[in-house]
């Protein structure tokens, strides 16, 4: 099975290409867990929440691994956490490290930021994208990942990813 990470800044367009790529390829989709996560909460996030939350998206991960067949479509992973808790807490939990070190993926659909950002109460950085897009093509570098980077309109992405996706 190949595995798809949608990965990016916030108001990219990553949520509504996972969405259409699982679509297209008839497969499942492993939402955000951070969003369900922190629309539960009864106070503001802190940084263990980061912990359960990484933990909440591996076990929807793995377990809607069992039911996808060819492909499995991520709307993220746990560099986001990682670029998350480093950008605002200014380090990462050695959990969340190991498992980005351990878990293996064939292909980041890496979403530019020319997009425009949108309001949504989770979303805490309008101004630092840019910013936020070269921390995530530099985890992915670091990381060796392979990667592709998307920009243009939602259709543009959509083909771009089909046609990398369907090469694998």
């Amino acid at each position: 099975m190949k595995k798809i990470v949608v990965i990016g800044p916030e108001s990219t367009g990553k949520t509504t290409l996972a969405k259409q790529l699982a679509v297209h390829y008839k497969t499942v989709l492993v939402e955000e867990f951070a969003r369900q996560y922190i629309d539960e909460l009864d106070r503001p996030y802190e940084q263990k929440d980061l912990l359960q939350i990484a933990k909440g998206q591996i076990k929807n991960e793995d377990l809607q691994s069992t039911k996808a067949k060819k492909i499995l479509i991520c709307d993220t992973d746990l560099i986001v956490i990682e670029i998350w808790s480093t950008v605002k807490y200014g380090k990462i939990d050695e959990w969340i490290s190991n498992q980005i070190l351990t878990r293996k993926y064939d292909l980041y659909l890496l979403c530019g930021i020319d997009i425009p950002w949108e309001f949504d109460e989770q979303r805490e950085h309008p101004n630092f994208r840019k910013e936020l897009y070269q921390m995530y093509l530099n985890r992915l570098v670091f990381y060796d990942k392979e990667i592709v980077a998307l920009t243009g309109n939602q259709l543009i992405r959509l083909s771009k990813a089909i046609e990398k996706i369907d090469k694998l």
